[in-house]
């Protein structure tokens, strides 16, 4: 056997997974109960062996998220040739600029308009549902996707089409990629840009009455910007209110409590997304030197809030690992603070109200087919690939 760590040539080890997080986040159980391993990290935060800072309580996930000297200005910018970034992954002034664009379309008084929509979709797909069925396929990811598609202008015939392009930029948000999405994640952007370049020349020729065409006259909108926009709607308006969705009906099954979301669907909602966010971590860059929860964090560090983690964190939530729908609602980080607040929270919302109340109304007997359901391999945005279930209709 050949030593190779006496070789002068030889290359340090690969950092692992437990190396740049401080945790392994692809060991056993991890994804179905990441909870129990959050609850076993350092408090307030750690930074870990490849250097990055994890904050790990609600006040040090807050402030990173609200502080303006943690942002995305250290990333390198994309090349000529390459997709431009959205407008999630920019600092200020541009990322004012471009979210005012389109924020109008997302305020709380135009989202309550879809509501009759909404409900109406949900209704459809309730009703086409077998007696047993996978609820991640057959609900929760059409709902969204149908609503936002809609909003757009994406034609239905087309949805099946960028689903696997979707998966591939939700699963390369994780601070973790192997080689194989490294290689696939810049090709399936570069084919939904190609798909919504298509779609925009259309758009341009025939206006409709969607979002696209709307964002199609904005003259300050370049047509990379425009194409980055496009994307990031798409896959944002949908990819966590489909794990909102799921983890909303399994974690209400778990503790026998299905019919509250009939009863109190705001406060049900609000509870699924602390208990169980779709959204586990954000990352942020030190724009300049810079000190938090009293660590010096020299500029350029990257800075990870566990949202996971913050949202039962026992300071701010009493007995935090309960599934409480009785608990004050609010303070949960799952669409984040600041000026990354995600945009679409008031419709992720409202599709999340929507759809849990008419399933528990539809179907109060319903249980899980299987109860132990497998999850994606997603770090950031994770959810469940797939949930069984027995509908047992009255």
């Amino acid at each position: 056997m050949i030593d190779h760590s006496a070789s002068d040539n030889a290359s340090p080890p690969a950092p692992t997974p437990d190396d740049i997080l401080g945790f392994d986040p692809y060991e056993y159980g991890f994804l179905r109960d990441p909870y129990s391993r959050y609850r076993k990290l350092p408090r307030p935060l750690y930074r870990t062996r490849a250097g990055l800072i994890v904050a790990t309580s609600h006040e040090l996930c807050s402030a990173i998220m609200r502080d303006p000297r943690f942002g995305h200005g250290h990333q390198q910018e994309p090349g000529p040739d390459e997709p431009a970034r959205s407008f999630l992954m920019m600092d200020p002034p541009d990322h004012t600029r471009l979210r005012g664009l389109v924020s109008k379309a997302f305020t709380p008084g135009m989202v309550r308009r879809l509501r009759p929509r909404i409900e109406a979709i949900t209704a459809e797909l309730i009703a086409a549902l077998p007696g047993e069925a996978d609820l991640v396929r057959d609900f929760a990811y059409p709902l969204p996707v149908m609503v936002i598609s809609e909003m757009l202008g994406v034609p239905p015939e087309d949805h099946e089409r960028f689903r696997t392009w979707s998966e591939t930029l939700a699963r390369s948000l994780d601070p973790i990629v192997g080689d194989e999405l490294a290689e696939r994640g810049p090709r399936h952007r570069r084919e939904f840009h190609d798909y919504f370049r298509d779609l925009i020349a259309r758009r341009r020729a025939r206006p409709a009455d969607d979002l696209l065409s709307a964002l199609v006259q904005v003259e300050e909108l370049t047509e990379r910007e425009l194409l980055a926009t496009c994307v990031l709607l798409l896959v944002a308006g949908h990819e966590t209110t489909v794990n909102l969705i799921a983890n909303g009906v399994l974690n209400l099954v778990r503790h026998g409590v299905l019919g509250l979301a009939a009863e109190r669907p705001r406060q049900v909602v609000e509870e699924v997304l602390r208990y169980d966010p779709p959204v586990q971590l954000t990352a942020r860059s030190a724009r300049e030197d810079t000190e938090l929860g009293g660590v010096e964090v020299p500029a350029g560090t990257m800075t990870l809030a566990l949202v996971g983690a913050a949202n039962r964190d026992p300071e701010v939530f009493p007995d935090p690992d309960r599934f409480d729908v009785g608990r004050a609602p609010g303070r949960h980080l799952a669409f984040g603070l600041g000026i990354h607040f995600c945009l679409g929270a008031p419709l992720a919302r409202l599709e999340g109200e929507v759809a849990l109340a008419a399933l528990a109304s539809a179907a109060p007997g319903l249980e899980l087919a299987d109860p132990d359901p497998p999850y994606r391999e997603n770090l950031v945005l994770r959810g469940l690939a797939e949930l069984p279930v027995r509908l047992n209709r009255p």
